[in-house]
């Protein structure tokens, strides 16, 4: 296994492929003065620095005090990725290959290379470009199919995968943020949604949901517990639990599958910047409008009663009146006479109020494409801190749930400006250290912070301060070493035992489905449970003798895999997502749930399952042993 990056995501992955999948893995990385670093900002820049300086050491000097890579990982520095330096580590005899560069360009050319080099390795590409990653993904597959000979690529066990480390953790970091939202797992139309639910009372049972998918920790109520840590043992949160180990955990909460369901199309990106009809205008302009109207319809009422008039010709005539286009009643009755002057002094009083709805339309027009400040009276709304490659797949997830979101960016040609502009979400120029950034946010009337941007201590500094103004309010912070992470976490829920604190390191959400796609199979999703992760992978059932011949009940590991459902659909007409969101046309048909446990998994079945890691792994590890064998 070959991995190449220059950030924290390359280094998470080769411990990912030699801890779960014990895989001898080639980490390929720039040299130490080339390395990329995350982009900091403010006061946090020294620290910030210092910190990811000591976490690219700790993870190319895997061993502590020796300073020598694992017994198991090649460390080689290179430059750029080219024809030589692939050669040089066995590209052309390795089984996968995942190019994590934080450049779109660089991980395209490299995977271009090395598919002319071996049409048969598994590529696996970041890529933050959907719609471009899914031509790139045809291309690659049809060069391997092309490659084979006989066109189909039948022989081949080679395939492309394209992920994006924005998009397989930002619906863990937008469910995270809301209350009473469960987390979500989407790709290809498919909805899964799981809820973290609290113990029930004594006398009470709990809803089981669809099927339980997690036991959290033993230690949940304690401030100060290692909440799902690797080293809490039975303390620490149970995967896939058996019905036995559910019933015998009392006081334990549980994370439930509650809702299984396909999504339809991504709400539209608006109407072609045209704010809406009421948006063009003030409320006092329109109050004043009102009262104009209500002031011509009483003036053709007074007129209709004076004059006997039937209604439309007394409106007719007071509009005249109004206008000044009529002539003066001279020999008309006094009624009609002061009618007629109090009509002119309306029409006088109308000039000036259509006058200024015109301009205040245009203003609103030319400042449709521009930024929008919070409103007034806004509450109840996320704060987003950070618009870079993370932040705008959290926005653009927030925004399809309809939750009210205010983002705070210091940078004006950030990737995100242009996608909160399309969704006229209000932004915050400014530095998020800085005093009344925050403010001008209305942090101290938010439902939640999500510190997203690059550098971990200015998300651990804004964090702190939003607890300062809010005590209750709840924090979802982006870090990029998971050990600070928990750290962080911990300490937090130390000190605000009653708010709902969450750290999460992106690259530790990411790396299972990287890992799992350089394994050969589709990860569909990850979920975290705590300091752990839950997989979510589509499985051909053939070669698989612990699927195949089973029956679903007979197939179920506790605290390694559980099959949820079966795809009966062809595998070419699996529904595909485009950049825009948008789905093709093919039908959502084929997922079967609710399977009975009697049902037996046959060759050609595909199923659905949740899996820990080192379950997904020891599935992989069984089918290539026996692979290897015959």
């Amino acid at each position: 296994m070959i991995v190449c990056g220059d950030d924290g995501l390359a280094h998470r992955l080769a411990a990912e492929l030699r801890g779960v999948y014990a895989e001898q893995v080639t980490l390929v990385v720039p040299p130490s003065g080339r390395r990329v670093r995350q982009p900091v900002v403010g006061r946090a820049r020294a620290a910030s620095a210092a910190l990811l300086d000591r976490v690219v050491n700790a993870a190319v000097n895997r061993t502590g005090t020796s300073g020598e890579p694992a017994s198991n990982e090649q460390v080689v520095e290179a430059p750029e990725i080219t024809e030589a330096v692939l050669t040089e580590v066995g590209a052309d005899r390795a089984a996968a290959l995942a190019l994590v560069y934080d450049d779109d360009e660089t991980n395209i050319r490299a995977a271009l290379t090395a598919r002319r080099l071996n049409p048969r390795i598994r590529l696996v590409l970041r890529l933050y470009n959907r719609r471009l990653g899914q031509h790139i993904e045809e291309l690659l597959d049809q060069t391997a199919a092309v490659a084979s000979g006989d066109g189909q690529g039948a022989s081949l066990d080679a395939s492309t995968t394209v992920l994006s480390d924005a998009d397989t953790a930002a619906p863990a970091l937008a469910a995270t943020a809301l209350v009473g939202t469960s987390k979500v797992v989407q790709t290809e139309g498919l909805v899964l949604r799981a809820v973290e639910r609290q113990p029930p009372r004594p006398g009470e049972v709990a809803d089981p949901g669809l099927c339980t998918l997690a036991l959290l920790s033993a230690t949940s109520n304690d401030p100060a517990g290692a909440d799902g840590s690797e080293g809490s043992g039975e303390h620490g949160p149970h995967l896939l639990p058996d019905e036995t180990a559910v019933a015998a955990a009392t006081g334990r909460g549980t994370v439930v599958l509650e809702q299984v369901s396909y999504s339809g199309p991504s709400l539209p990106a608006g109407r072609g910047g045209v704010p809406p009809f009421a948006s063009l205008f003030s409320r006092r302009l329109r109050w004043s409008l009102a009262g104009l109207v209500a002031c011509v319809l009483a003036l053709a009422v007074g007129l209709m009663i004076v004059t006997g008039e039937d209604p439309l010709y007394a409106t007719y005539v007071t509009l005249l009146d109004l206008f000044g286009i009529n002539d003066p009643a001279f020999h008309e009755s006094t009624a009609r006479q002061v009618l007629q002057l109090l009509s002119g002094l309306v029409g006088l009083l109308l000039l000036p109020v259509l006058l200024a709805a015109v301009l205040e339309a245009l203003g609103t027009f030319r400042s449709a494409s521009a930024l929008r400040k919070p409103p007034r009276g806004l509450g109840g709304h996320v704060v987003l801190l950070g618009l870079g490659k993370i932040g705008t797949r959290v926005l653009t997830r927030l925004r399809e749930l309809h939750i009210p979101v205010v983002c705070v960016e210091s940078d004006p040609d950030a990737r995100g400006m242009a996608t909160a502009r399309r969704l006229r979400v209000p932004v915050v120029l400014g530095d998020v250290t800085q005093e009344g950034v925050l403010e001008a946010a209305k942090i101290h009337r938010a439902h939640a912070l999500l510190a997203l941007t690059s550098a971990d201590t200015t998300n651990l500094e804004a964090s702190l301060y939003a607890r300062s103004v809010r005590p209750d309010l709840r924090v979802v912070l982006r870090l990029y070493d998971d050990d600070f992470a928990t750290a962080v976490y911990r300490t937090l829920r130390a000190a605000h035992p009653f708010a709902l604190t969450r750290s999460r390191s992106v690259s530790h959400l990411a790396a299972p489905a990287f890992a799992g796609a350089m394994m050969g199979r589709q990860i569909l999703g990850a979920i975290p449970v705590e300091r752990r992760v839950l997989l979510f992978a589509e499985v051909d059932v053939a070669g698989h003798p612990q699927l195949e011949g089973r029956t679903v009940g007979e197939a179920f590991r506790a605290g390694a895999w559980r099959v949820l459902a079966l795809n009966t659909s062809p595998p070419g007409r699996r529904r595909s997502e485009g950049a825009s969101g948008e789905e093709d046309s093919a039908p959502a048909s084929g997922l079967v749930w609710d399977l009975p446990p009697t049902y037996v998994l046959g060759a050609g079945d595909r199923v659905v399952l949740a899996a820990t890691r080192r379950g997904l792994a020891e599935l992989l590890g069984r089918r290539r042993r026996d692979r290897a064998g015959a």
